[in-house]
């Protein structure tokens, strides 16, 4: 029997509510979810590389998420090329509104373009989740917010951590 594998790339820094309710829906559609965190070496994040995975994999265990069947990688290239290298049929992407539809469908039929094989699948935010951004979560964690409603319960204490 062929596994469906579907690959779910993004920065992750850090992961949010969003991420996992993009992450829920993936494993519920897909035998296996590979997470690619986009890695440039000029490009400096809040959180490195390795305490992204590590926050992932915290959070992937305290949600109950089937740890087996997703696997963290990194990647610095097109994501289309990481999906093959994983055996991803599938790439997906989260939707929040209507601008990141209008985005999400010019990179979709880039991707297409590059590698006709890999098919982009949308999953829509949970109305919950659906303002959520890492790039917000990151500014009010830098002015001393609370970020608890935004993001798992380890990534908050990371994030206090790191700007305490």
């Amino acid at each position: 029997m062929t596994e469906h594998v579907a690959i779910y790339g993004g920065s992750f820094d850090p992961i949010t509510n969003g991420h996992i309710d993009v992450l829920r829906a993936t494993l519920a559609v897909f035998d296996r979810a590979v997470i690619a965190i986009g890695t440039h070496p000029g490009k400096k994040g809040l959180f490195d590389f390795d305490e992204r995975v590590s926050l992932i994999k915290q959070v992937i265990e305290s949600e109950n998420l089937s740890p087996e069947r997703v696997t963290i990688v990194s990647f610095d290239g097109l994501i289309v090329n990481a999906a093959r290298d994983h055996g991803a049929k599938a790439l997906v992407r989260g939707l929040r509104d209507g601008t990141d539809l209008d985005y999400e469908m010019q990179m979709a039929g880039m991707n297409e373009m590059m590698a006709p094989d890999l098919q982009t699948v949308f999953f829509p935010a949970s109305p919950s989740v659906r303002t959520i951004t890492a790039t917000l979560v990151r500014q009010i964690a830098s002015m001393g917010g609370d970020t608890s409603p935004f993001v798992p319960a380890a990534v908050d204490t990371a994030l206090r951590a790191k700007f305490n």
